[in-house]
């Protein structure tokens, strides 16, 4: 099943996307709420809108948390020129970041380092505390495309990548959420990015160093995961910084991941005021 949060008439709803329309679910503003209150598939109504008449925003328009995983991929810590880390190496983007799955992408006038990573994203449902690999699968609600975007001098500025990783809007997720039983396994998910139709990106969730349910298996022991929090899972290599190609204002990229859809955005500058 795919769930996305949309904007139509000016208000936002989360819906259950069939085929090419899209079925607004009844007595529930929020998705948070949605996932939340899971039993199956929610209550709709008799509307049923067309998906051109619809804008999708982020499905998770602001979650509690949002973790990602770096350096994850072999290939991506190959081009970093790192060692591959003996523990997770996790740090946050804070919620600002949020952005639709197909609005611009702004590029920091205080920055000429913006870069992309492709990244599969876990949303968290049943959630819990010192979860197991074997009690993991059953914590995650669905999965979606991601964007970690970076913007790579800020990140190497301290120790901490947070300020660099949490420029406005430099999360675009989406387009919808694929709950957790339509994949057979996210481990087995073909993952690429592509800028101006030129591809830079192509992986497979397979190549992960640690998987998912390793990452849940040690978030977990630290903070209570709940419904609507973000797992970013790694970015494969491919990445801009490995060749300093940064995104400039015009360039779209594109993020695919199978059987989750895609996601792109066209780069902008940054209008201060």
């Amino acid at each position: 099943m795919h769930l996305a949060t949309f904007l139509h008439e000016g208000l936002v709803r989360p819906g259950i996307i069939e085929g090419d329309r899209l079925l607004p679910i009844s007595d529930v503003a929020d998705m948070v709420e949605v996932i939340a209150a899971w039993s199956g598939r929610p209550q709709t109504g008799t509307v049923s809108l067309p998906l051109s008449e619809v804008r999708l925003l982020a499905p998770i328009q602001r979650p509690g948390k949002i973790v990602a995983i770096g350096l994850n991929y072999a290939d991506h810590i190959a081009e970093s020129k790192l060692g591959t880390p003996e523990s997770q190496v996790w740090f946050a983007k804070t919620a600002n970041t949020i952005n639709g799955p197909f609005d611009p992408i702004v590029l920091p006038t205080v920055s000429d380092q913006t870069d992309y990573e492709a990244e599969l994203v876990a949303v968290v449902g049943r959630g819990g505390r010192h979860l197991t690999r074997e009690s993991a699968p059953a914590a995650i609600f669905g999965y979606m495309v991601g964007n970690d975007v970076s913007v790579r001098d800020w990140q190497k500025k301290t120790p901490q990548w947070l300020l660099g990783k949490s420029f406005d809007g430099h999360a675009p997720t989406g387009p919808w959420i694929t709950t957790a039983d339509a994949i057979d396994d996210p481990h087995q998910l073909g993952i690429q990015t592509f800028v101006n139709g030129e591809i830079r990106q192509d992986s497979n969730t397979r190549h992960l160093v640690f998987d998912l349910w390793d990452q849940l298996v040690e978030l977990s022991k630290v903070m209570t995961l709940e419904p609507g929090d973000l797992i970013f899972t790694g970015t494969p290599g491919g990445v801009g910084a490995a060749t300093g190609d940064f995104l400039a204002p015009g360039d779209r990229v594109r993020v695919v991941i199978d059987q989750l859809g895609a996601i792109e955005g066209e780069c902008v500058a940054e209008t201060e005021g």
